[in-house]
């Protein structure tokens, strides 16, 4: 079960367990979110009711590693059928399903993501918005929701409504995407009914403790 998750091989090693909140810049917030996972996980799934969590902070502070530990447990400690999906790679096979020379639907591509039991999506937002983009994620995220199925969410994006430039100036200010920006708002309020928001806060974790080295 846990192979059919499709976690990528980089993942593989993410559990609960795992995840460290201890090294010397850790911020609070990093302890806060693994409790709240552990909290899920033994709650599931009578007493979360369907919900699922949207983990949102900067890159680097272990979204993905927390939201594939939840998924490993799920899986291992509470018997669900799971499915990891990076938000990008799913929009290209979709993308890739309307070429005539594949031999595979849009429904074929999508109908695991529908019907999985957890599905973690991964990096959502990251892919350029656009009308189709926004009609995409809406068709998965309303159809998760109105079946009522667990979907666990990282985004590097703020948990915001758009906010409009100010232009006051000789060129429009300045500012950070937020995630209504990125899937549109009507999408970003549905994920306040269907996921609790876990804010993570922290410097890049790649960065400032898991440089890559040569053995």
């Amino acid at each position: 079960m846990i192979e059919q998750a499709r976690i990528p091989q980089r993942y593989a090693h993410c559990t609960l367990d795992s995840y460290d909140t201890q090294f010397p810049s850790s911020n609070r917030t990093l302890t806060a979110a693994l409790v709240q996972a552990r909290s899920f996980v033994k709650a599931y799934p009578f007493g979360t009711d369907g919900n699922g969590l949207l983990l949102t902070g900067s890159i680097g502070v272990g979204k993905t590693h927390l939201a594939v530990g939840m998924l490993q447990a799920l899986v291992s400690e509470r018997g669900a059928k799971g499915l990891f999906f990076d938000y990008r790679d799913l929009l290209k096979q979709v993308q890739n399903s309307y070429n005539r020379s594949v031999d595979v639907t849009e429904l074929e591509i999508l109908q695991p993501v529908f019907d999985a039991e957890v599905l973690v999506l991964d990096e959502l937002g990251a892919s350029k918005p656009t009308d189709w983009v926004w009609d995409t994620v809406a068709h998965i995220l309303n159809t998760r929701y109105n079946d009522r199925r667990t979907t666990i969410i990282t985004t590097n994006y703020s948990n915001l409504a758009p906010l409009a430039a100010d232009a006051s100036g000789p060129r429009a200010a300045i500012r950070e995407e937020t995630l209504g920006d990125r899937i549109g708002e009507r999408m970003r309020s549905r994920l306040q009914e269907m996921c609790v928001v876990v804010e993570m806060s922290g410097e890049d974790f790649r960065q400032k403790v898991k440089r890559a080295t040569f053995a």
